[in-house]
């Protein structure tokens, strides 16, 4: 059934809260624009090929988007974590064009669409401090640059889009070869009707001292944004990405499920930094995972504020000796979220290391779950693996869960693990605000002190403004 020609009003209540969250949340605003095309709702294999025929695509990408629709149609919702049935996937826009083609002059992006990354501060970032920005408007990336020096020593940051058309032989060897469509319901859903995200490789030896940004906003109501992700770092090269995601706030939600995969090479590192602060109406439910070679490092920085339900594990597969992992999670769970996250050790060779540490912070009746896995395979001798997963919880109402789970198949690794719940102090308040703090600025402290080994990992810019954020989200929590 179509309910598009069925407008219901919004009652008083709901336009009221919504005005309400918009106050607190200064990312809700909502640009009016004109997209060159948007999908009806619901998906179907039209739909998806559709989407393959807009953007000029080979066969064979069109016959992995359907392989991949198949995949979806009997696959079946995740059955562990939070409650997903109140997603209606059928009123959902699976693909919004917003323009006809990505920019790489900010002058030429359509005003609205600048305007709106104006207010999020992404030109500004890019002038002061980045090494390469992306942008990413429903689905499609709207604007890419990279520094010229770069470019000369061969780096590549494009749009998935674009770097398909132009390097096709990166895409055949590794697109869906990390994540393949089979792996989960939402990877086989994102492989159907993927569209934007970043593609990155730099080359043997290059290291880019600065950050690459990419930026991901959805505007639309009932939108699905599903953006690809594919990096490649030569051997012995480096390189640090940055993401930074928000959506407007609506009665109504949206999804937001992106694949991520990324190739570390022998004695290559790679940073992934994710800063997401949807709105309280978006389902983001992400898979991400990295392949480490020889003497390789890859490093997930995972903080998650906003949305209505997370669901992320970013894993890395240490696929060759000397590999080494580490994810460091952040999530901060307020009234009427679910922040299921945590991460996946996959340890298939000897003498490869993995660290998992995992932070979570709960209040006015949030929930924040650690969902984490450590699998080392029975080869796989002299391995060492740390996890490690505190909870603060900033009232009685709210809630933390550890689902921990260990497959551990050689007999010589040496695995520690150790979990804490605590509560915000009364003892704790009352010192700080014996020496002049205010009860919200001596929470501030506390919260900030618990959060440190994750905010610590950032670059400075990226510090500030999460812990901006975080104040913002610790506003009437006490007192």
């Amino acid at each position: 059934m179509n309910n598009d020609s069925i407008i219901m009003p919004i009652p008083i209540t709901t336009r009221r809260a919504v005005s309400e969250a918009v106050k607190d949340y200064r990312y809700g605003f909502r640009t009016e624009t004109s997209s060159v095309y948007t999908a009806p709702k619901g998906l179907s294999r039209e739909l998806v090929v559709e989407i393959s025929e807009r953007k000029n695509e080979p066969k064979w990408m069109r016959d992995f988007r359907l392989t991949a629709y198949d995949i979806f149609c009997k696959k079946k919702m995740p059955n562990f974590g939070p409650d997903l049935s109140t997603l209606d996937l059928e009123n959902i826009h699976y693909y919004v064009q917003p323009q006809d083609k990505p920019k790489n002059n900010w002058e030429e992006v359509p005003s609205e669409i600048k305007d709106t990354f104006e207010k999020l501060g992404i030109p500004e970032s890019e002038r002061k401090f980045l090494a390469g920005t992306g942008a990413q408007f429903e689905s499609e990336v709207v604007y890419h640059r990279l520094k010229k020096h770069l470019e000369e020593k061969g780096v590549i940051f494009d749009s998935t889009d674009e770097a398909l058309r132009k390097y096709p032989h990166f895409f055949k060897e590794y697109f869906g070869k990390i994540v393949p469509a089979a792996d989960n319901a939402f990877a086989a859903l994102n492989s159907a009707v993927w569209s934007g995200g970043s593609f990155i490789y730099i080359p043997k030896g290059v290291k880019v001292d600065l950050p690459l940004q990419a930026y991901f906003r959805i505007n639309a109501e009932n939108m699905g944004q599903f953006e690809r992700t594919l990096i490649i770092a030569d051997e012995e090269s480096f390189v640090h990405y940055v993401e930074g995601c928000t959506a407007p706030i609506y009665s109504t939600d949206s999804l937001h499920s992106a694949v991520v995969e990324i190739v570390v090479k022998k004695n290559a590192r790679v940073q992934y930094t994710t800063v997401q602060n949807w709105s309280r109406n978006v389902y983001n439910l992400v898979t991400k995972r990295a392949y480490a070679y020889e003497n390789a490092e890859m490093f997930w920085l995972d903080c998650n504020l906003g949305s209505k339900v997370t669901m992320k594990y970013p894993s890395v597969v240490l696929m060759e000796s000397g590999a080494k992992g580490q994810v460091y999670s952040l999530a901060f769970a307020g009234s009427g979220q679910i922040q299921d996250a945590g991460g996946k050790m996959i340890h298939l060779a000897s003498n490869t290391s993995s660290t998992i540490i995992s932070k979570s912070i709960s209040k006015n009746g949030g929930r924040a779950s650690y969902r984490g896995l450590l699998k080392i395979a029975p080869n796989a001798h002299g391995v060492k693996s740390h996890v490690t997963c505190d909870a603060l919880l900033l009232d009685e109402k709210s809630r933390s869960d550890t689902y921990p789970t260990m497959k551990i198949e050689a007999a010589d690794a040496l695995i520690a693990h150790e979990a804490t719940v605590s509560k915000m102090g009364e003892e704790q308040l009352f010192y700080l605000m014996s020496r002049g703090f205010s009860e919200e600025e001596a929470a501030g402290l506390i919260i900030n002190g618990f959060a440190n080994e994750i905010i610590k990992k950032l670059p400075m810019e990226f510090a500030v403004e999460l812990n901006r954020l975080m104040e913002l989200e610790m506003k009437g929590s006490v007192g």
